[in-house]
């Protein structure tokens, strides 16, 4: 019989499942191989424990980094993802330098062989020597797409090392921490011991006089502005946003990619998805980059203005950029709650002159621009075929109050975003952070965190086929996930087309209208994917079915079903 026997104390998978419970993770979101019997050992033998976090097997690696990135976006939580050695790990290599740039936390571990079947009594079999090992191991390959790796090399230390890549992954700026935990590790004898304590990482403490010098320039300023992309990561952030938007009577604006529902999107003081940025700039004495990565394209915009630029964020200089470049006046590195909070006591003091009729004229030019995108919308539903403003018109009409939508759309991405403007806070999350393939994994760790709620994933069919669709489709069935995927079909890569028309307006693809890998041809039978699953699908090619389509797939999902609406838009090679 091969295996260890554990006399007293635990194994080493049971003490990994406790400490990570008593670092406060739920759940730990799975794809593992044969490296994880002693995991499986171990949560069979404490199956009724309270003490363990919640696992859920999620089929593929990419799913599974995808859906612990979900729900801490959702949440803020920290949670474990399970993967399966070197392998596994260099699938999820994608998903976790997203995890990395987007702050997101997740303490993440992979299994590796120490004797390669060298130790009597482990089981280890010939794979590890022929298959699935590599020099340095998994936590070599993957340490540029992390926070923190370290490979275990003492099982005495597990229960230290998982608790403190709790707390790496957790302290500011957040961010995945991986470990790699030998099989031997997971199935030697562990003595129980009184857990030590950890205690968490608090947040830097706010520079009280750098805080008053922003007050400053922001009751100063007689035009001020203010941009966001991820402040929406954090709901009590946004509150605050509001209270200092309305004290200044300055308009907010989600900048070029938002990947949260940074503000209300129905308030008087939204301005907008992707403004005209030079055209901000030359009305504009001030403009204040609150979690913003891409205030501006290209920087040397920012140079060529006489507008003051003040940067407030957790990272505001974006250490894993190669490049940033843009100029500011004052740059402000804390955590951003606190700091609003200290930014609306001392504004709230010397409330600017002028602010009110500021708010009066940005709330009567927001109105006529929400106005103006309804319209659009609306005019988009009378052309045929489908668009992609209509498809957002008619999402916005018939979402239910406490939706949230996961977007990896890409080019639609703007067209849509425009038209939801019932979105609250917490209610939209961007999936793509440059590669595409987590739409529907981030949508089900939304799920997880949220199963009360409606979500809905919006997807470009070229990022369709990126994601492990067979095994995010078999996780919603069988872990009983139900999502809305609403699926743009334009029948190829129209980013590619795009960048070609772009860089060559006169060049030869242009003139002969020949775009090389531009089309996803044949048509394939999408809706049948999500009937393999047990869920519902259709196509709709026609405007006047839009509205009533979406309205059966969240009948489906409302009866805990996966459903899929493809809607055909004009081809891209068309």
């Amino acid at each position: 019989m091969t295996g260890k026997k554990i006399v007293d104390g635990m194994s080493g998978a049971e003490a990994l499942l406790r400490t990570l419970r008593g670092m406060g993770v739920e759940k730990m979101f799975a794809s593992p191989g044969s490296d994880w019997a002693p995991l499986w050992e171990a949560l069979a033998k404490l199956s009724y424990s309270e003490d363990i976090p919640q696992y859920l097997s999620s089929r593929h690696e990419e799913t599974a980094i995808a859906m612990a990135s979900g729900y801490a976006k959702t949440t803020g939580k920290l949670s474990a993802v399970v993967l399966h050695t070197t392998v596994g790990a260099l699938h999820a290599t994608m998903g976790l330098r997203a995890a990395l740039h987007e702050r997101i936390p997740m303490v993440v571990l992979a299994g590796e062989s120490v004797s390669f079947g060298e130790r009597p009594g482990y089981g280890i079999g010939p794979q590890w020597l022929r298959l699935l090992s590599d020099v340095g191991g998994p936590a070599r390959l993957v340490a540029p797409c992390v926070k923190w790796s370290f490979g275990m090399n003492d099982g005495a230390l597990l229960p230290a090392t998982i608790a403190r890549a709790c707390q790496i992954a957790m302290a500011a700026p957040r961010g995945p921490a991986f470990v790699s935990v030998p099989t031997e590790f997971l199935m030697d004898e562990h003595p129980a011991e009184a857990p030590r304590a950890q205690a968490p990482v608090r947040d830097a403490a706010v520079d009280p006089a750098a805080l008053e010098e922003l007050a400053q320039m922001l009751c100063g300023a007689s035009s001020p502005i203010i941009l966001t992309e991820e402040i929406g990561k954090d709901i009590g952030a946004v509150e605050r946003l509001v209270e200092l938007a309305e004290t200044l009577g300055a308009p907010v604006f989600d900048a070029w990619q938002p990947g949260y529902a940074n503000f209300p999107r129905a308030h008087p003081l939204h301005g907008g998805v992707a403004p005209d940025m030079k055209a901000l700039l030359d009305e504009s004495d001030l403009i204040f980059c609150v979690e913003t990565v891409v205030p501006v394209h290209p920087p040397a915009m920012l140079s060529g203005s006489k507008t003051r630029v003040a940067v407030l964020g957790e990272d505001p200089l974006h250490v894993h950029l190669p490049y940033w470049g843009y100029r500011a006046d004052l740059v402000v590195a804390s955590a951003v709650e606190p700091a609003l909070a200290f930014l609306c006591e001392r504004v709230a003091r010397s409330i600017p002159p002028g602010s009110r009729a500021r708010a009066a004229r940005w709330t009567k030019r927001n109105g006529a621009l929400r106005e103006k995108l309804r319209a659009q919308g609306r005019a988009a539903g009378t052309r045929s075929p489908i668009e992609s403003a209509w498809i957002g018109h008619e999402l916005n009409a018939i979402l239910p109050e406490g939706a949230i939508v996961v977007d990896e759309t890409i080019t639609h991405r703007h067209e849509v975003l425009r038209q939801l403007d019932h979105l609250a806070p917490g209610g939209f999350i961007s999936a793509s952070y440059g590669g595409l393939g987590t739409g529907v994994g981030t949508a089900l760790g939304v799920k997880v965190a949220r199963p009360d709620r409606t979500v809905v994933v919006t997807i470009g069919d070229g990022a369709f086929h990126y994601n492990p669709v067979p095994a995010s489709f078999g996780a919603s069935q069988e872990l009983r996930l139900p999502l809305l995927v609403v699926l743009f079909n334009n029948a190829g890569y129209l980013s590619q087309k795009l960048d070609v028309e772009r860089e060559y307006p006169d060049g030869a693809a242009v003139r002969t209208k020949h775009f090389a890998g531009l089309s996803i041809l044949p048509r394939p039978d999408y809706p049948a994917l999500a009937r393999a699953y047990g869920g519902y699908g259709e196509a709709v090619e026609q405007p006047s079915e839009v509205r009533p389509a979406l309205l059966r797939g969240l009948e489906a999902v409302s009866k805990g079903n996966l459903a899929l609406i493809e809607m055909v838009l004009a081809p891209v090679g068309g």
